[in-house]
């Protein structure tokens, strides 16, 4: 079998896997390659595979889509609802837009671009370093082998939602399930067997109930608050790029995947009116570039983050991505 681009992933201080893990006494742990857990032990490494520890820490420890799934699943039952038919397509704009945050894409920087709808603009793939979550690396390798395509069309791609048989490979398969299993795998979900009459299917009840607490708080405080303040967590802490613009997408996700019922289930009914009008406005004025955000200080954090620091111009690029999905989002709210 041809070894050609593969690579085999050593564990342990031994050649094998079925070695023992703690490192050789005669190394030290800062001139080796690889992971070591608290007790010392050497963990599976492939430095081709996953991000260092300073991108990882660039990153909140949930993606956007896992956010989103999490939101949309009954904590004890661990599914979604079997009439939610928006979350698989909103799921694939959340990718796109993930994708921006960390740098992956943007649009492509042409003048004549301002012609077109924010939706209709080409993406292009600008950093192909791996980022460990298997499927933003399956969709920046879609995208590196691809023409220039807009964000409309790529997530119409991503989900299957096209009559161009050549395109059908674009097409993302059981991202939800695999959501799931990352979250297991971050230990926010767990997986059980439940019986459906006829069948047993997996489902992953919420093992983490401080995690989705958490992401629900974010968009409270998006949602009815006037000065945003947003929390600070260990899975959303302070310093993460485009913190707030993070927080706006999630929202404008989790309205459009028809999953924000499960956020404001507590609050009274003149507050959950007031909330879904909220999400509509932000739905509205993100969904245009540049960005308009009215009412407190939202349009100030937001014009923070996009020129704090340096490379404004490749921040607004990116950004006008997230714009783009947004667009999207909106046009399937006006269906509903």
């Amino acid at each position: 079998m041809s070894t050609s681009g593969l690579q085999r992933r050593r564990v342990g201080g031994g050649a094998s896997s079925e070695g023992t893990n703690t490192p050789s006494r005669g190394s030290s742990e800062g001139s080796r390659p690889g992971r070591y857990d608290e007790g010392g032990r050497r963990v599976a490494y492939d430095p081709e595979d996953i991000n260092s520890s300073e991108d990882e820490r660039q990153h909140p420890r949930l993606t956007l889509m896992e956010e989103v799934l999490l939101l949309g699943l009954k904590d004890s039952q661990g599914y979604l609802s079997f009439w939610n038919d928006n979350i698989s397509y909103v799921l694939r704009g959340c990718i796109l837009m993930e994708l921006a945050f960390r740098g992956k894409i943007a649009i492509t920087s042409d003048p004549g671009r301002r012609r077109l709808a924010v939706c209709d603009r080409l993406v292009e793939v600008v950093d192909d370093k791996l980022t460990g979550e298997a499927l933003l690396d399956e969709t920046v390798k879609l995208m590196r082998a691809s023409e220039p395509l807009s964000v409309a069309t790529w997530i119409d791609y991503l989900s299957g939602e096209t009559w161009n048989l050549t395109k059908i490979a674009y097409q993302l398969k059981q991202v939800r399930e695999r959501l799931a299993k990352g979250l297991v795998d971050k230990g926010v979900l767990r997986t059980e067997k439940r019986n459906f009459f006829l069948f047993d299917m997996a489902t992953h009840p919420v093992a983490d109930t401080g995690a989705k607490d958490d992401i629900k708080r974010r968009v409270i405080t998006l949602l009815t608050a006037r000065t945003i303040a947003l929390p600070d967590s260990p899975h959303f802490p302070e310093g993460i790029p485009f913190r707030h613009l993070r927080a706006v997408a999630l929202v404008a996700a989790a309205y459009a995947g028809v999953v924000l019922d499960n956020v404001c289930a507590n609050l009274s009914y003149d507050a959950r009116d007031l909330a879904f009008n909220r999400a509509d406005e932000l739905l509205s004025e993100f969904a245009e570039w540049p960005f308009a955000p009215s009412g407190g200080n939202l349009a100030e954090l937001v014009a923070n983050e996009l020129h704090d620091g340096t490379n404004s111009t490749e921040k607004e690029l990116q950004m006008e991505v997230v714009a783009g999905v947004i667009s999207v989002y909106g046009r399937m709210e006006s269906i509903l």
